[in-house]
C-alpha cells in the first residue's frame, strides 16, 4: 500500500510540507494580535511552553498513527481498534475528520480568494488598471466567487500530481519562499516610524494579564491546534513518512518550524499594526482590542501600504505573495485528507479523486459565498471550536487508551534504535494518556459552556 500511496523522498520535503500544513492564514494574522493583546511576550512564553510540552505530544500521536497504518483516517483508526465496536467508532472519528477538514477548507477557499484577489490588485495597481484594481477589492460575490474557484483550482493542482511530485514538490519551494519573503518585510518595517512601539507591545511581558485562568486556556488552545491537529493532516503526512525517519526528532523540528514562523510573523504583524496608527490608521477596533483577522488583512495592512507610496505598491505585492503561499500550503494538506481516503477506499485514481472533490468542495465554497451573511460564521464556528478540539481528544484517546503500548513502542523503533531508554518514551506516554485529553477536554468545555 506504502508504495502505491507514494511516499516522501526527503525529511525536508516532509518538513516543509508538514510546516506548510502549519503555517496557514490564521497563524500569520490570529496570533500576533493575540500575544499583544494578552501580554504580550508573557503570553509568547507560555504559548511556546504549552506547544511543546502539549501540542507536540499530540502531533506525534498522529505522526506514529499514520506511519504505522500507512492509511487515511477511518483506516488508520479502524486498524487501531481491538474490536468492532471500536473500530466503529474510529470510523465515526475518521469520517468526522474526513467532513470538518472539508468544510475548513471550504471557507478558507474564500478567505484565500481574498487573498488571489489583493496579490493581483497589487499588480493592477502598478499598471494603472484602476477599473481592474476597484473590482479587485471591492467585496462582491462574484470576485469572491470566482476567486474561491480560482484557488480551490490551484489546490488541486497541486494535489493531483501526488506526495512527491505535488505535495513535495510545490511545499519545497513555496516554504522557503514564504520565510525567505517574511524575513526580508520584517527587516524593512523594523526602519518604519512606529515600529519599535508594536516590538514592544510584543515582547515586553504583562505576567498580570498573560497569568488569568482564562487566557492561560486560551494560550492552551492556540499551541494545541496551531499544529494542524485533529482533523487527520499530520496522520496523512506520517503515513507517506520512511520507516527509517525517527519519529520523536522529525515531530521536534515540525514543531519549532510552526512556532518560529509564528514568532516570525508577530515580527512583521504587530509592528506594521503599529507603524500603520503612526500613519493614522485605526488598528482597535470598537471595543478597544486590536483589529485581527481578515479586518487586519484587508483594511489595516492595505491603508498602511497606501500610506508609502510608491513603494507600498511593491510591499503589498510582496505581502500578499506571502499571504498567498500560506493559503496554498495549508490548503494542499487539507485536500489529501479526503482525498487519500476516496484514493485508497474506492481503488480509484489520484487525478480522478481530486477533481472529483475538488468540484464539491467549490461548490459548498459557491453557497457559502452566495449565503455569506448566515453561513460564514457558523461554519468557521462550528468546525474550528467545536468539532476540532473533540477530534483532537478522540486521537488522543486511541493511541494513549485503545492501541497497545508495546506496537506503539515497536512503531518507534522502527527509526530510533533505543527508543525504549529514551527521555521521549519516558514522558510521552503519560502525556498522551492523562495530559493532552485532559487538556483538550479543558479547551473544549472552556469553548461549549463559558
Amino acid at each position: 500500500m506504502a508504495a502505491a500511496r507514494g511516499e516522501f523522498s526527503s525529511r525536508f520535503g516532509f518538513l516543509m510540507a508538514a510546516a506548510g500544513s502549519a503555517v496557514g492564514l490564521g497563524n500569520i494574522w490570529g496570533f500576533p494580535t493575540n500575544a499583544a493583546s494578552n501580554g504580550g511576550a508573557a503570553f509568547l512564553f507560555l504559548y511556546l511552553f504549552l506547544a511543546f510540552t502539549l501540542a507536540y505530544p499530540a502531533l506525534m500521536a498522529e505522526l506514529i498513527i499514520g506511519r504505522h497504518t500507512r492509511s487515511n483516517a477511518v483506516g488508520a483508526l479502524r486498524q487501531l481498534a481491538p474490536n468492532p465496536k471500536l473500530a466503529k467508532l474510529g470510523s465515526v472519528v475518521g469520517f468526522a475528520g474526513i467532513a470538518t477538514v472539508t468544510l475548513i477548507l471550504s471557507f478558507y477557499s474564500i478567505v484565500s480568494g481574498w487573498m488571489l484577489a489583493w496579490l493581483l490588485n497589487s499588480l493592477a495597481t502598478i499598471v494603472g488598471w484602476d477599473a481592474a484594481s476597484a473590482w479587485l477589492t471591492n467585496d462582491g460575490e462574484s470576485r469572491n466567487a470566482i476567486f474561491s474557484v480560482v484557488f480551490m483550482l490551484l489546490t488541486v493542482i497541486v494535489i493531483s500530481a501526488g506526495v512527491r511530485d505535488g505535495i513535495e514538490k510545490w511545499a519545497s519551494r513555496l516554504m522557503p519562499a514564504l520565510i525567505f519573503i517574511l524575513v526580508l518585510l520584517i527587516i524593512y518595517v523594523m526602519t518604519l516610524e512606529g515600529a519599535m512601539d508594536g516590538l514592544r507591545a510584543y515582547l515586553v511581558p504583562d505576567f498580570s494579564v498573560a497569568l488569568q485562568p482564562g487566557l492561560i486556556i486560551s494560550a492552551l488552545g492556540q499551541a494545541f491546534f496551531s499544529l494542524s491537529l485533529g482533523v487527520g493532516t499530520m496522520l496523512i503526512y506520517g503515513s507517506y513518512l520512511s520507516s527509517r525517519e525517527n519519529l520523536p526528532v522529525i515531530g521536534g523540528l515540525v514543531a519549532m518550524l510552526d512556532t518560529g514562523i509564528a514568532f516570525l510573523a508577530g515580527l512583521l504583524i504587530l509592528p506594521s499594526m503599529y507603524v500603520a496608527l503612526a500613519n493614522g490608521v485605526e488598528i482597535f477596533d470598537a471595543s478597544g482590542a486590536l483589529v485581527a483577522g481578515p479586518g487586519l488583512i484587508i483594511a489595516v495592512l492595505p491603508a498602511l501600504f497606501d500610506t508609502m507610496g510608491s513603494a507600498g505598491v511593491f510591499v503589498a505585492f510582496a505581502f500578499f505573495v506571502l499571504m498567498t503561499i500560506a493559503s496554498l500550503t495549508s490548503s494542499i494538506s487539507m485536500l489529501e485528507v479526503p482525498v487519500a481516503y476516496v484514493v485508497e477506499t474506492f481503488d480509484t485514481q489520484r487525478r480522478k479523486a481530486t477533481y472529483f472533490l475538488g468540484i464539491g468542495i467549490a461548490l459548498i465554497c459557491l453557497l457559502i459565498v452566495y449565503n455569506f451573511a448566515t453561513m460564514f460564521d457558523l461554519v468557521v464556528s462550528v468546525t474550528t471550536e467545536y468539532s476540532q478540539p473533540l477530534l483532537g481528544l478522540f486521537f488522543t484517546i486511541f493511541v494513549g487508551w485503545i492501541w497497545k503500548r508495546n506496537g506503539v513502542l515497536q512503531e518507534l523503533q522502527k527509526g530510533y534504535a533505543g527508543a525504549e531508554h529514551s527521555f521521549f518514551w519516558k514522558i510521552w506516554p503519560f502525556y498522551i494518556r492523562f495530559v493532552c485529553p485532559i487538556a483538550i477536554a479543558a479547551v473544549y468545555i472552556q469553548l461549549v459552556f463559558f
